[in-house]
């Protein structure tokens, strides 16, 4: 069945949505127009949707999914723990041995903290960084992505009209932003040695928190320089601001996450997605004096900590089997298999004549059609022609049996081959071939 198809059950399921979901659904990464293709279940790499088809999933739940759809290691784990129960008013074995095993490979982390998803996670940090220092501020880079939180979502993507000559500025992401989270938001550029140390300098009296991420999906999936990692731990251990590492995708790495492959460690990381074995989570790692402001043993902590769900057994024994996968051994295979999609989308790029870039780490790369290099936001950010040929490219994609993004993101797992990779870069290939809109960006 070729996508769009008003026949088709999704087109028809979405119909139905309309009626009770605002876009018809209830996450806007996953719309697609004229309408999105529903799934109804998984298996390994591959994903089928409601007309029963097969498609490669090269987005694998935007990270979350290392080892594919319901991996038997990890649905035994499940369904024995949802045997003996859901969840409690009370802490259980899992949440215990799930910190255990985080603490274990993030040398930065004494204490660890859960919650249900890496927004609440990248709330909760902030939240602790404020309590511990008694400063109201945080900084952020430009363009990057850290969850659904007001203070985070400030010059998430500001266009080349808001750009000015100057130093990035605060600008309202969403309407009906309030001025004060403006006002309490310091940019930087990413990736910008000189400027990020003078900017925080400036403000290093009200700041109570720096947070980045070391791999940022949102600024092009360009990692971070150690320069600059290395200036931003410099200057915030001088004025004594918290260091905070968004690892809610940037785990996925290295068996020590992106601050074990840098060299650099944060003073407080967030984590999500892999931690949670595909399902819902978040959590907190770090330094002992500051995670010590949610501990409750005080009668009441500087940082109340609630939430029904958090440390939910049935996510803890997920994120355990999960890791547990993750040798050593098996981030070496993904590291590989990462080289080699990256250089083949190259070589596809190279042999259809279309000008662009593949950027990445690990697991993770990033498909950019353009002649612009992607360093930082800025250069990163995709023209609107550029950005239509992608989309035009991934509906070729899903109808060659392919699940990639819309725009250019893609995630492996430990479940896919060098022959997927290969059917997926050889449909890369055609799709720039075919398309009109994709022909048109030939050199």
């Amino acid at each position: 069945m070729k996508y769009p198809d008003p026949m088709s059950n999704s087109a028809q399921l979405y119909e139905r949505a309309l009626r009770v979901l605002p876009g018809g659904n209830t996450r806007q990464t996953v719309f697609w127009k004229p309408y999105p293709i529903y799934a109804r279940s998984g298996r390994g790499p591959w994903v089928i949707d409601e007309d029963g088809v097969e498609r490669l999933d090269f987005i694998n739940n935007y990270t979350s999914l290392i080892h594919g759809h319901a991996h038997p290691t990890v649905v035994d784990a499940v369904v024995k723990q949802v045997r003996l129960g859901a969840s409690f008013a009370m802490p259980t074995r899992e949440e215990v041995t799930l910190a255990e095993v985080i603490c274990e490979r993030l040398t930065s982390a004494e204490r660890v903290r859960f919650t249900n998803s890496g927004t609440e996670a990248v709330m909760l940090a902030l939240k602790i960084a404020r309590a511990y220092t008694g400063r109201p501020k945080i900084a952020k880079c430009e363009g990057a992505y850290h969850g659904m939180y007001d203070p985070v979502e400030v010059s998430l993507s500001p266009s080349p009209a808001e750009w000015g000559d100057g130093d990035p500025v605060a600008h309202a992401s969403v309407k009906g932003m309030p001025r004060g989270v403006l006002d309490d938001v310091v940019v930087i550029p990413f990736n910008d040695v000189d400027a990020g140390q003078r900017i925080i300098s400036a403000h290093a009296a009200e700041l109570a928190a720096v947070i980045v991420d070391p791999l940022p999906r949102r600024v092009g999936l360009v990692p971070a320089t150690p320069e600059f990692l290395t200036a931003l731990r410099n200057v915030t251990t001088k004025h004594g601001i918290v260091l905070v590492f968004d690892e809610v995708i940037s785990f996925r790495l290295g068996f020590r996450g992106a601050q074990g492959e840098m060299g650099v460690e944060p003073d407080l990381t967030t984590l999500g997605k892999i931690i949670g074995g595909g399902f819902p989570v978040g959590a907190v790692a770090g330094r002992l004096d500051l995670m010590s402001v949610v501990d409750p043993r005080t009668g009441r902590p500087d940082l109340p900590h609630a939430g029904t769900f958090n440390g939910n057994p049935v996510s803890m024994a997920a994120g355990i089997a999960t890791l547990g996968l993750l040798t050593r051994q098996a981030f070496d295979r993904l590291d590989e298999l990462g080289e080699h999609v990256r250089a083949r989308l190259r070589a596809s790029l190279s042999a259809a004549g279309v000008a662009g870039h593949v950027t990445g780490l690990g697991s993770l790369f990033d498909l950019h059609l353009g002649t612009n290099e992607p360093r930082d936001y800025r250069s990163g950010r995709p023209t609107a022609p550029d950005a239509a040929r992608l989309e035009a490219l991934f509906v070729n994609l899903l109808n060659a049996g392919f699940l990639f993004t819309p725009d250019g993101f893609g995630s492996l797992s430990t479940v896919l081959t060098e022959l997927d990779v290969e059917r997926f870069a050889d449909a890369v290939a055609e799709g720039l071939r075919s398309s009109p809109l994709v022909a048109a960006s030939r050199t």
